[in-house]
């Protein structure tokens, strides 16, 4: 421990004298001090990611920009305001995000937050396979000839994990012989949501939130408007297979796309699994191949 504190105290006088500070000295603690910071502050903002708290957080920054922006220009009233406003919003803030605050605080203090840590390189991974793909198309124009009615979520960046918990674990990979069995009329699990994570189905029967909308067509059921809610608060992509017509439609963005094909719905499947994933060129090659096949 001497031998590393040394180093690093001769290192931080090399540098101090390059750049004219010699009475700056960094020292052990200091830089455990700066990783420590470091994790704690990545952690932060991986919670803000991963939750409703991110389009807030981009909203408290506009916020910040206009504070800014009278405190330059001396606006005395906005100043007053967002200074008498800060402790009430504050408050407001950890009441409103309590769930989410104490799921982050679980999560770390779970084993592998250490290992999170040091394995962001792969976050541009696809994130489910071709033969998730394969299998969800499958299963879902397969329910539609029979007007089974089905409803699934797939998860992108942000968590499911508050929709999970109200339906019933399943934890088993995805086929399309499960999600048919799944949906199966007068089943226990067939009515609800399932949501996808990866190449597993995590849950089923889950509750989703269900769209308030007035752009949304009056004849459209529950399935639909909560296919809509989920795509409204998450980055996520929501199967609808209407129990009425048989038709498949698409939920994404907090827009609905009805009676979509086989393709259009591989495409938008492609689409989620390489989002932030470049693709090369001898991947397209196979998957074109295979398309044709």
């Amino acid at each position: 421990m001497e031998n590393i504190s040394g180093m690093l105290n001769e290192f931080t006088e090399k540098t101090s004298l390059v750049l004219g500070m010699s009475d700056i000295k960094i020292a052990f603690g200091d830089v455990v001090e700066i990783l420590i910071i470091s994790f704690l502050f990545y952690h932060v903002l991986l919670w803000i990611k991963n939750t409703r708290a991110w389009n807030l957080f981009k909203g408290i920054v506009i916020i910040l920009i206009f504070v800014a922006f009278a405190a330059v220009f001396q606006m005395t009233t906005i100043l007053w305001l967002a200074q008498n406003l800060l402790n009430v919003g504050l408050i407001a803030l950890v009441i409103i995000f309590q769930p989410e605050l104490r799921k982050a605080l679980e999560n770390l203090g779970t084993k592998n937050s250490l290992g999170k840590l040091f394995v962001m390189g792969k976050e541009g991974e696809a994130k489910f396979s071709d033969r998730t793909i394969d299998e969800l198309v499958k299963a879902s124009f397969a329910m539609g000839r029979v007007k089974t009615g089905a409803l699934i979520t797939i998860e992108d960046t942000i968590s499911l994990d508050e929709y999970v918990r109200t339906g019933i674990d399943v934890d088993a990979v995805l086929t399309s012989q499960l999600l048919i069995n799944i949906f199966e009329k007068n089943t226990p699990l067939h009515d609800g949501a399932v949501i996808v994570r990866g190449d597993r189905v995590l849950s089923a029967t889950c509750y989703l939130p269900l769209s308030d909308s007035l752009s949304l067509s009056k004849d459209l059921g529950t399935r639909h408007r909560a296919a809509v809610g989920i795509s409204e608060v998450s980055d996520s992509l929501t199967i609808v297979v209407s129990e009425e017509t048989g038709k498949v439609s698409l939920a994404m963005r907090g827009q609905i796309y009805h009676d979509i094909d086989a393709e259009s719905l591989r495409d938008k499947l492609l689409y989620l699994q390489n989002r932030n994933h470049e693709v090369t060129g001898w991947e397209l090659i196979k998957r074109r191949l295979k398309n044709e096949k």
